[in-house]
């Protein structure tokens, strides 16, 4: 298995995972940002974690805006999701939110906007999708989903990620995803494949045309095209933010397009950032004291590791102490 990113070891050291039980429900987020800035909630899709989106987490929060990213918990049905993400977002005493979902994660922030309307005040979809008529009819196993391995449930999702040559940002991006799947339990799996197959679909939605953005990509994708473009039809008024490439994960390959056409979206909706907050998000490690660390910050890398540095954020990140071991050189890129 190749290294993790160095951007991604850098995030790690600075940003805690916060673990919570709400209703026998363990949630695992991040959540980073100036507190006073409605978040902007981040949901994957059925390989993601709350990790793929780091990159997001990391450039949105220095803007002054406030991320949090969320893995699905152990629902089996669409109305236990809804209940158990608003049971959630109480938790967090957070009301209103913005929301981006990806592939299966879009729809689970289309069935929430659906259920708790005057919650959702914004989406952002990235490859969507409306109904999950078409994947139960390519799963007839699903019925005893619940009782298979987990080797053979890794193996069935990873098949939908397109085999062969990439760009190299993609390819990075599947071996990242890639590596977070192997950090799924069977249950995590079961479950996420049964709200893919359950079969619903999304009703009317009192939200504004106006008030979605729709941010797919042009390559290949494992969501199939007729479904993503049911989403751009029944959306007409929706903003487009077309990618070229991309594939699966654009948010790690394509990030840089990705974080501007969310910070646009979060301008135009009226969520104003608070840049003068980003270093009390810093210094508080991004806190909450409802939560519990599964990796508090730490200031300081041991061994060989690739540290990404933007220079124009020289005043606002914390310093990182580099402790060299075995006389390895550790490299530092200015990007």
């Amino acid at each position: 298995m190749s290294p993790a990113p160095g951007d991604y070891v850098y995030f790690k050291s600075q940003v805690p995972l916060h673990k919570i039980f709400i209703e026998n429900k363990q949630w695992r987020y991040y959540d980073f940002g100036p507190k006073t800035v409605p978040p902007l909630i981040c949901i994957p899709g059925i390989a993601g974690t709350t990790d793929v989106y780091y990159k997001q987490i990391m450039s949105l929060s220095m803007k002054g805006y406030r991320v949090i990213s969320v893995d699905v918990p152990r629902v089996w049905n669409h109305h236990e999701w809804a209940h158990a993400f608003e049971k959630f977002l109480d938790t967090l005493s957070i009301y209103h939110v913005h929301l981006y979902g990806t592939s299966l994660g879009g729809f689970l922030a289309l069935v929430f906007a659906q259920h708790r309307p005057r919650r959702v005040k914004s989406l952002v979809l990235s490859n969507a999708f409306l109904e999950t008529h078409k994947f139960a009819a390519s799963m007839p196993w699903s019925s005893v989903v619940n009782w298979t391995p987990s080797f053979l449930l890794k193996r069935y999702i990873l098949s939908g990620i397109r085999d062969g040559p990439h760009e190299p940002f993609i390819a990075d991006s599947v071996d990242f995803v890639v590596a977070q799947v192997e950090t799924l339990t069977r249950e995590d799996l079961s479950s996420r494949l049964k709200l893919n197959v359950n079969v619903a679909s999304i009703g009317p939605l009192l939200l504004s045309d106006s008030f979605i953005t729709i941010m797919d990509t042009n390559d290949y994708c494992a969501v199939p095209q007729q479904l993503k473009d049911q989403v751009s039809e029944r959306f007409p008024g929706a903003r487009q933010a077309i990618l070229k490439t991309g594939g699966d994960f654009p948010f790690l390959s394509r990030s840089d397009e990705v974080n501007l056409y969310l910070q646009l979206h979060l301008s135009r909706v009226g969520v104003g950032a608070q840049p003068d907050k980003v270093q009390d998000s810093l210094e508080d490690g991004g806190g909450d004291d409802a939560s519990n660390y599964d990796n508090p910050p730490v200031r300081e890398i041991v061994g060989p590791r690739m540290i990404v540095i933007n220079p124009n954020l020289w005043d606002q990140v914390t310093p990182v102490t580099v402790t060299f071991s075995l006389n390895i050189r550790v490299p530092v890129i200015i990007v």
